[in-house]
C-alpha cells in the first residue's frame, strides 16, 4: 500500500489585531519579535529607562543609605551603621512632635474636603439630568487643584496678612457694622444684654483679636489654616471622584427606591454610600499619603524665624533639615523617609481592613 502523503504546515499565519491591522506571522521564526511588537517596545524603552532611573534608583539608593552615615558631597564614601539611624528616629520626640502636626493640619484639610465634596455632590445627584453646563462647574471646582503651590502659598500669604490682609479687612468692617448696628439700634442693644452677655462676649473678643488676628503667624490658628487652604485645593478633586462615581450608578436603583417610599436622605445612605465605598477608599488613601507627605504649603508660608513655625513643622519639613540644611546628615533623612512610608502603609492598610470588615 502507498503511503500517505504528510500535509506540510503552512509556513505562515495571519494574525488579525483588534483594530483590524492584520499581521502575517511566520510559525518557523519562533521567539522573534515582529515589526509591530519591535515598534512597541522601541516606544516604551525611553519611559522604563527614565523610571528606573528616577524612581526605582533613588528607591532603593534610599534604603541604602538609611543604614549609614553619610554628610553628602562629593568623594566622601557612605559609612555602615546599621540600624543607628532608623533608632535615632523612633527616639527622637521631635520627629513624633512633627508627624502630630502633620496629621492636625491633614485632620483639618481631610474633614472638610471630603465634607465639601459629598455636599456638592449630594446636591448634583437631583440636578445631574437637569442642570446645563454641569462640566463647567466641574471645571471650576477643580481648578484650585492644578494652581501651582508657590502660586497659591504667595496669595493666601498676601490675603491672610495680618495688617493689610484682605481678611482681617473683611473682618474690620463686619466688626464696624456691628458697632454701628448694636450702638444705633436699642431693641438689639437690649436683646444682646438680656441673652445673658454671651453674644456680646463674642463680640467683645472679635473687636480687639479679629482685626489684627495672625492667621499665619500664631500656633493657635496656623495648622486649622493650612487645612483649610489645603481642603480649599483639593476638595475639586474628590468631588469629581465621587460625582464619577455616582454617575456610574444606574438610575434605576433610584427609580425603584422612590417608587417604594423612600426619600433622598434614604437613597444617599441606603444607594449612594454603599456603592461609593471603592471611591471613598482610594479618595482616603491618596489623601493620606498626599495629607502625610506635606511640604511646600508650610515651608513657603512659615518662615523658620515665625513663632508658629514648631507647631506647623511637618515630616517632611523636618526630613528637609537633614537633607539639605546646615546639619546635614542624608542617612537621618533617609531613614526618616523610610519611617515615614511604613507609617503611610500601616494606616493605608487600616483604611482597607476597616472598608472591608463593614462590607462584611
Amino acid at each position: 500500500m502507498a503511503k500517505a502523503k504528510k500535509e506540510s504546515a503552512p509556513k505562515t499565519v495571519e494574525v488579525k489585531y483588534d483594530d483590524g491591522t492584520v499581521v502575517t506571522v511566520d510559525p518557523s521564526k519562533k521567539g522573534k519579535l515582529s515589526k509591530r511588537e519591535s515598534t512597541g517596545y522601541a516606544f516604551i524603552i525611553p519611559y522604563v529607562i527614565a523610571f528606573c532611573v528616577f524612581s526605582v534608583y533613588p528607591v532603593f539608593k534610599t534604603l541604602y543609605l538609611s543604614f549609614t552615615q553619610y554628610k553628602g558631597g562629593i568623594g566622601i564614601e557612605p559609612q555602615w551603621v546599621g540600624l543607628a539611624k532608623y533608632d535615632l528616629t523612633i527616639h527622637d520626640p521631635l520627629f513624633w512632635k512633627s508627624l502630630v502636626n502633620t496629621v492636625r493640619i491633614w485632620g483639618v484639610n481631610i474633614v472638610l474636603q471630603l465634607g465639601l465634596a459629598f455636599l456638592l455632590t449630594i446636591v448634583f445627584i437631583d440636578i445631574k439630568y437637569k442642570v446645563k453646563g454641569l462640566a463647567v462647574y466641574r471645571a471650576i471646582y477643580y481648578l484650585p487643584n492644578i494652581i501651582a503651590a508657590t502660586s497659591i502659598a504667595f496669595m493666601f500669604s498676601s490675603l491672610l496678612d495680618p495688617n493689610y490682609g484682605t481678611f482681617n479687612q473683611i473682618l474690620t468692617e463686619i466688626r464696624n457694622l456691628w458697632v454701628v448696628i448694636y450702638n444705633h439700634i436699642p431693641f438689639i442693644h437690649d436683646i444682646m444684654h438680656e441673652s445673658g452677655g454671651v453674644t456680646v462676649r463674642m463680640f467683645d473678643y472679635m473687636r480687639p483679636h479679629a482685626v489684627r488676628t495672625e492667621w499665619l503667624g500664631s500656633s493657635k490658628y496656623c495648622a486649622s489654616t493650612i487645612g483649610v487652604i489645603q481642603a480649599w485645593m483639593w476638595f475639586g478633586n474628590s468631588f469629581i471622584m465621587l460625582m464619577a462615581g455616582v454617575m456610574g450608578i444606574s438610575s434605576d436603583y433610584y427609580e425603584a427606591s422612590s417608587i417604594d417610599g423612600a426619600g433622598r436622605w434614604k437613597q444617599f445612605t441606603k444607594i449612594t454610600l454603599p456603592l461609593l465605598k471603592p471611591i471613598m477608599l482610594y479618595v482616603g488613601v491618596t489623601s493620606l499619603i498626599g495629607g502625610l507627605q506635606m511640604f511646600d504649603l508650610p515651608q513657603i508660608m512659615i518662615a523658620k524665624t515665625t513663632a508658629s513655625y514648631m507647631s506647623i513643622r511637618t515630616v517632611i519639613m523636618y526630613l528637609y533639615q537633614f537633607g539639605f540644611g546646615q546639619n546635614k546628615d542624608v542617612g537621618r533623612a533617609a531613614a526618616i523617609a523610610y519611617v515615614l512610608f511604613f507609617i503611610i502603609l500601616i494606616f493605608s492598610l487600616m483604611q482597607f481592613i476597616a472598608m472591608r470588615s463593614e462590607e462584611d
